[in-house]
């Protein structure tokens, strides 16, 4: 590219291609700057400014949703029926920066930039980038700070969907949503009353809602349901004589690769279970019945939506207008596939909670995601019991889903569906908990049921002060999404040159992105789905994505952790800030790390940092019974 140089000339630089040489003032919005270039990075400076940045962040969506639109909040305008507001479902409230809402990160950005930019004066600044809403929400700042501005439109980076995505992805919005739909009963209609007539006739009186996911293989194949997320908790229910019910959204997996098997797994769990465990799945109460509420309840949402999208692009102008980079989860959540499943999902947990008796306590795993402000809303309207959310894995910085502006939270009438407590599982979580403004009293301690085999681990011994590269043994730890867990093998194929021939790679793939050793024949790989409590004892130094919070367990576990920082991401390391972690972003810098890292014993156990570890389970017997 050409840029007309001047001394208050800027070039804002969004691509991972090398940045020009010129004398202009540059800013890289997605990537690390050498030291001492004089190049100012945009991630550096969001690093610098978090608090701040997110914190005004939370702040634009919380006014968002108190605009005044025909004479109502939106909140109370996006009510689909009394007592449920659309408004907490969509992508804007649920702030998925890391899988469904990437422009997210763009936002941030952009708030970093604006926050750099005061004080400073510009004559021109030269966008490079081929991102249409970045360039419109930079066009219009500098129309009202009165600079010039050009958009110098880089080449898009060619997609590697298959060819059945990029055919689904040029559909029109709302046409995405009826093809989701017809898929989705396809797929789960097998489901369809497994399980219901022992639920509607059920005697527990507490209800868990969860995944049928991350399932033990071994308790499956025998009729028993047993979950990694909720680890000896059920047994501990059953010695206690204790009845519950179990609402399962399934999602696919080794496991249960379908919903015909996952059906015959849910009679199993049920015949095993004795009228002591209830299980069914979301998609058990599917019906006609319920799939015509939920078309009647998408077109007035997609009415309402497509109505007011024009006011709210108007009235979200005040200040800085980052509409443009809203403006498609708005159309995705108001009449494309998530507004489809989020209406769904609403209607389906009516039914269940509707034929289930009276219950006296519900506890559901917490991300904060669209459906689980759906349960909230139901739960309130079909029961009188206790509510909890149970963040069961750890809380992320800038996983922007478990914050919320602090004025979300006072407890008044129409205000965000919120569990009667959240049961946080460590100082770590309550420590985020309690920095992101969530009222204190609101917060309950229990053992972090994902995490007890920490505690078990033996101490490690075998500490060294030489170079672990050499005849090391490196375990690979995968990550959710598969452009993450990409990034991450690549580095490490890149890499493969300066890796001893001894070195020993495993790699323990997350369940939902499975590693074929064939994609990557650079490098000799171990492919395992064992347990980390097998895994970690036998590593010398873990490998781990940029988002797992794997990486917690191994830090945990004492094993020297290398961590994929990604720029083009935020931080969503759950390690972000803790001493001793080395973050990559190149294959040379990898190899730098792996060659750096020594093995060395902490001088306290972390464990204490992040979780409570008992298991004979205090804390959670103490909730229990104080909620019974």
């Amino acid at each position: 590219m050409v840029l007309r140089k001047s001394g208050d000339d800027t070039l804002i630089w969004d691509s991972e291609s090398p940045y020009p040489t010129t004398d202009v003032t540059t800013l890289l919005w997605r990537g690390f700057a050498p030291s001492g270039s004089g190049v100012i990075s945009i991630p550096q400076l969001i690093e610098e400014n978090a608090d701040v940045l997110r914190a005004r962040y939370l702040s634009w969506i919380y006014e968002l949703g108190e605009l005044r639109i025909s004479g109502q909040r939106l909140i109370d305008y996006l009510e689909l029926r009394p007592g449920f507001s659309y408004w907490w479902t969509t992508l804007i409230v649920e702030k998925d920066n890391f899988s469904k809402s990437p422009l997210i990160n763009d936002v941030i950005r952009f708030l970093a930039f604006e926050h750099w930019a005061l004080g400073r004066t510009f004559q021109r600044i030269t966008l490079a980038s081929s991102n249409e809403a970045l360039a419109d929400c930079l066009r219009k700042w500098c129309l009202k700070s009165q600079v010039a501005f050009e958009w110098e439109r880089l080449p898009k980076r060619p997609g590697s969907l298959r060819w059945v995505r990029r055919s689904f992805a040029v559909l029109p919005v709302a046409l995405k949503g009826w093809v989701w739909l017809l898929k989705y009963l396809t797929d789960r209609w097998p489901l369809r009353g497994a399980g219901v007539a022992a639920w509607r006739n059920s005697h527990g009186s507490t209800t868990f809602v969860s995944y049928l996911f991350n399932l033990m293989p071994d308790t499956v194949s025998s009729g028993r349901h047993e979950s990694q997320y909720w680890g000896n908790l059920p047994d501990m229910l059953l010695r206690q004589g204790s009845k519950s019910n179990w609402l399962h959204l399934y999602l696919p997996s080794s496991t249960l690769p379908n919903s015909r098997i996952a059906a015959q797994a849910i009679k199993a769990f049920n015949e095993t279970g004795k009228a002591t465990e209830i299980h069914v799945t979301l998609d058990s109460f599917l019906s006609v019945r319920i799939l015509y509420h939920s078309i009647q309840d998408w077109i007035r949402l997609a009415w309402k939506g497509r109505k007011i999208q024009y006011s709210i692009a108007a009235a979200a102008k005040t200040g800085t207008d980052l509409w443009p980079l809203f403006s498609e989860d708005w159309r995705e959540s108001t009449r494309g596939v998530t507004s489809m499943s989020n209406v769904l999902f609403a209607s389906l947990f009516d039914a269940a909670l509707k034929s289930l008796p009276e219950q006296k306590m519900g506890y559901y795993l917490q991300e904060n995601q669209g459906w689980e402000f759906a349960l909230i809303q139901s739960w309130r309207i079909r029961t009188r019991g206790k509510l909890i959310g149970v963040p069961h894995s750890t809380v992320r910085f800038w996983d922007l889903r478990y914050f919320f502006d602090p004025r979300s939270y006072q407890r008044v009438r129409r205000s965000m569906p919120l569990p009667d407590k959240v049961a946080v599982n460590g100082h770590a979580a309550t420590d985020a908990y309690i920095k992101g403004g969530y009222p204190l009293k609101d917060l309950v301690q229990v053992e972090a049921l994902r995490y007890l085999y920490l505690a078990n681990l033996d101490e490690r011994s075998k500490f060294s002060s030489t170079t672990c590269l050499t005849g090391s043994r490196l375990l690979v730890l995968g990550d959710y999404l598969e452009s993450n867990t990409r990034r991450q093998m690549l580095l490490l194929a890149q890499s493969s040159g300066a890796l001893p021939n001894d070195t020993l790679i495993t790699v323990k793939p997350h369940p939902a992105c499975p590693v074929h050793a064939k994609d990557y024949p650079e490098l000799r790989l171990t492919i395992t789905m064992e347990p980390l409590a097998n895994l970690l004892p036998e590593a010398d130094i873990v490998y781990t994505s940029a988002v797992t919070s794997a990486a917690v367990d191994a830090y945990c576990a004492r094993v020297p952790v290398v961590s994929v920082l990604d720029p083009t991401m935020l931080n969503l390391s759950p390690l972000r800030g803790c001493e001793g972690v080395i973050y990559v972003s190149s294959s040379e810098s990898l190899i730098g790390a792996l060659r750096a890292v020594h093995l060395r014993e902490l001088p306290l156990p972390p464990q204490s940092r992040f979780f409570n570890l008992n298991i004979a389970l205090p804390l959670w017997r103490q909730l229990l019974t104080q909620c019974a």
